[in-house]
């Protein structure tokens, strides 16, 4: 989906206090429901499915022990 969602201000809030070119955020349950955002500002060129996948590959990595 392009265009803002349900948690895009905290996103660009998050993107903006740490000077970040990209920011996702992901919430479980938070008070809008579930949900999730992702900005991708300046000349940044980001793979986001790549993104997640590495993520999820770490995740699982530590669930393993």
């Amino acid at each position: 989906m392009k265009g803002p969602g349900k948690y895009d201000a905290l996103c660009t809030d998050v993107r903006e206090k740490t000077n970040a070119e990209c920011a996702f955020i992901l919430i479980f349950n938070g008070d809008k429901g579930s949900g999730f955002s992702c900005q991708i500002r300046g000349p940044a060129t980001v793979d986001v499915a790549a993104v997640l996948e590495y993520m999820a590959g770490e995740i699982r990595k530590d669930a393993s022990g």
